[in-house]
């Protein structure tokens, strides 16, 4: 936070994270689950991190709750403390929130904790992209040599509507996502890097779809590509669900653009 023309950590330290998190069983409700052995693994269990905090300021933020914690009363955990919840059953850690890039220097402590203690473990993020390349590569090779993926929401690919609808430029998304897929030849299975898009009706449109396929299939037209369904909320909760006629333009434009693998994460919401 600013006071006074100075940034200041809310959890006092950077080693220590402001958050929520809890286990999900799996198979779970991941965005690249569809891709993942996590799917697979009945029994076993994902810790999913919610980080409290984000670099955008989205319009239709699905997870706008977090916006109003006292940050007085909110969870404080150290890289330790998150590491210590690990368990033998746990196949996965994924980052999310929020966003992962805003306290990324928590999660990549608390990932080599892990994977000190446990070499079994996926290391896994959901992120919007806009961080420091340094910490982005730390992020990315954490996923590479632990199984794990990391998944950009890439939310449009016109830098204007992004400020729009954001607040924000994606052209550090963008050229952090161009980075992380130099490390797919790496370990092209199970993919390493997965990106999704939500269309929004009004703003998200086939073309806006096509153009980051566009983008995306230049570097690997294997990546897979989740379509998300839109559903009202924060500041866009005047508009409607996602349609199917809408979905079914965006997939016809996702595989224009160049993608072999493309899917609808959130069918159940279309109407």
């Amino acid at each position: 936070m600013n006071f006074g023309g100075k940034l200041f950590h809310l959890a006092g330290t950077s080693n220590n994270g402001l958050l929520d998190w809890y286990f999900d069983p799996l198979p779970t409700n991941c965005v690249a689950s569809w891709v993942c052995d996590g799917s697979k693994q009945s029994g076993k269990k994902n810790l999913a991190v919610f980080y409290r905090s984000c670099s955008f300021n989205c319009l239709f933020c699905q997870n706008w709750h977090f916006r109003e914690t006292n940050i007085k009363r909110a969870r404080k955990i150290s890289a330790d403390g998150l590491a210590d919840v690990v368990d033998d059953e746990t196949f996965c850690v994924c980052y999310f929130g929020g966003d992962p890039s805003t306290q990324v220097v928590h999660a990549i402590n608390a990932s080599k904790i892990i994977l000190r203690k446990r070499n079994d473990v996926r290391i896994c993020w959901e992120t919007n992209g806009n961080m420091n390349k340094k910490f982005l590569e730390v992020a990315v090779k954490l996923s590479l040599e632990s199984g794990g993926c990391i998944k950009f929401d890439i939310k449009a690919y016109n830098e204007n509507l992004n400020i729009a609808l954001c607040g924000v430029s994606n052209r550090r998304t963008l050229e952090n996502f161009e980075f992380a897929c130099r490390f797919i030849s790496q370990r092209p299975e199970p993919p390493l890097v997965v990106a999704s898009t939500l269309v929004i009706p009004g703003y998200i449109d086939a073309e806006e779809v096509y153009q980051i396929a566009k983008f995306i299939a230049q570097f690997d037209k294997n990546i897979p590509y989740s379509l998300l369904a839109f559903y009202p909320q924060f500041y866009l909760c005047d508009l409607p669900v996602t349609s199917k006629q809408l979905m079914r333009e965006c997939v016809d434009a996702a595989i224009s653009g160049g993608l072999k693998r493309v899917y609808i994460g959130n069918v159940h919401l279309l109407i």
